[in-house]
């Protein structure tokens, strides 16, 4: 493994810089962070997980909810909340770091748990999702955040696909437990005081003996531009810039983006519509169980050896092999009624997702410079939860006008649409094979910060009433370059 040189940089104690001081990256030189990361995401994992399992029936049994799109109702609303959230959450951590964020995003859990305990009707459900998606958005965001400041550019496919694969093989283990306490003591509340331990444990992690990783970000920062002295450093871009770079100037990050998107249409797919889907062909509850499992064990297993061969042949020929692997998947699904064929598909799918998921997230770790990469990663995850959102009332209308089977052929069209919009737009970005820099470093106009100070804008508009520059009446355009608002 790599070991690279130390930099000196201030550690940022909330706004504040104290004295230099020295931040090795790499994932042997900071194991025990790392390590406590991962439990973090785990618990993370967990939380969604109980929601999983406990919440769909919760709907039919305790309010009387039938209709396909009154049920994944709660699905939308959480993939909205965690959307919004991801941007905000990424952005601002950039600024205010990674654990306070982190330990709000903890905060956000407990309502959603008491919610669900007390609620008597089912807006009261999707109030409680709400809450579940800024707890998800804050907390997933910072944890996968952390470990890349962590390990640095040496291994971070690595990073991410232990980080994912942590967090998917809680969300088995929090439905597991969710699935045998509703067996045992119904649907409420026992599941969720589950999930009130979970996020207890969660916050006790954050809050002790987990630290700030902001500052190795911002060590890493040194080591792609000049080094600059400790305070002086240029101003991270702000949110728009970001965005608008993510979304549109960098066509590699829009291929990402999209394909973010597509892919949780096809786990949305999984799950909301695959349970009715296989209920109505007769298949049984515990071989439903059976099948979701499958596909969420050999995604979740299978980040560990993607993120390490992407580090190995690069981001570019899993990211694609995946989305096609998955379109694949929801094909044979569509495509057949046998039951050892859904198995097939569902390894197809969770290997698909397997290969996708995690190098999807190292390839904006790659690209965005160290100083903004919570926001590029927000940016990445606003577009990926976005599917959340979107793809059940897509697919659900689909779903409503010409069967689920339709849905699922929807679905797999999509997918396979936007593999080809990566194999077309997609470069590669692993530091070690990439062909050119990321386009930020050769557009820094896309990424450069506007004036923020005051004294900038006391001058231009200074310059605007200045009787010599009413005598000469100079163009704006004069004005703006002279007063260096013209960028």
């Amino acid at each position: 493994m790599t070991r690279p040189e130390p930099t000196s940089m201030g550690p940022d104690t909330g706004a504040g810089r104290s004295s230099p001081v020295e931040h090795r990256l790499g994932l042997r030189e900071n194991w025990w962070q790392f390590s406590l990361y991962m439990a973090i995401t785990l618990l993370v994992g967990m939380t969604i997980g109980v929601e999983r399992v406990a919440l769909p029936p919760l709907a039919r049994e305790s309010f009387g909810i039938t209709s396909v799109f009154s049920t994944v109702s709660f699905l939308s609303a959480f993939g909205a909340v965690k959307a919004a959230m991801n941007l905000v959450s990424g952005h601002l951590s950039d600024r205010r770091g990674r654990k306070g964020i982190l330990l709000a995003g903890w905060a956000f859990a407990l309502p959603y748990a008491l919610l669900i305990i007390f609620a008597t009707a089912w807006w009261q459900v999707i109030v409680a999702n709400l809450f579940l998606g800024v707890n998800q958005a804050l907390t997933w965001t910072m944890s996968v955040t952390a470990k890349i400041d962590l390990v640095g550019p040496a291994n971070r496919g690595l990073a991410v696909g232990l980080d994912e694969s942590a967090g998917y093989v809680g969300t088995g283990l929090g439905g597991m437990a969710a699935g045998f306490l509703v067996a045992s003591y119904g649907l409420r509340p026992a599941p969720y005081l589950l999930a009130l331990g979970v996020v207890a444990l969660g916050a006790i992690i954050t809050l002790g003996p987990a630290t700030e990783t902001v500052h190795f970000a911002r060590s890493e920062a040194t080591t792609r531009t000049s080094p600059a002295p400790v305070g002086t450093e240029p101003p991270a871009p702000g949110l728009s810039k970001i965005a608008t770079y993510m979304s549109w100037h960098d066509r590699s990050m829009l291929a990402v983006c999209q394909a973010g998107m597509f892919n949780k249409f096809a786990d949305g797919l999984v799950a909301a519509f695959f349970p009715l889907y296989l209920v109505r062909h007769g298949v049984s509850l515990v071989e439903v169980g059976l099948l979701v499992g499958v596909y969420a064990w050999v995604w979740g297993l299978g980040q560990v050896v993607s993120g390490a061969l992407a580090d190995r042949i690069g981001r570019k020929p899993p990211i694609i092999a995946g989305t096609f692997l998955l379109a694949a998947g929801l094909f044979l699904f569509a495509a057949t009624v046998r039951h050892d064929v859904w198995f097939i598909a569902a390894v197809v799918m969770g290997l698909g997702m397997a290969l996708t998921y995690p190098n999807l997230i190292t390839a904006v770790g790659d690209t965005a410079d160290p100083r903004w990469r919570g926001g590029a990663l927000g940016v990445y995850r606003l577009w990926r939860d976005g599917g959340y959102a979107l793809g059940p009332l897509v697919l659900g209308l689909i779903a409503v006008l010409g069967g689920i089977t339709a849905a699922l052929w929807a679905g797999a069209a999509l997918v396979t649409f936007s593999g080809l919009v990566l194999s077309v737009l997609l470069k590669e970005t692993d530091p070690k094979r990439r062909r050119c820099p990321p386009a930020w470093q050769e557009h820094s106009s896309w990424v450069a910060p506007r004036p923020r100070c005051r004294s900038e804008r006391v001058q231009f508009f200074g310059n605007l009433l200045r009787p010599s520059t009413l005598r000469s009446k100079p163009s704006i355009k004069t004005t703006l370059r002279f007063s260096g608002w013209d960028s």
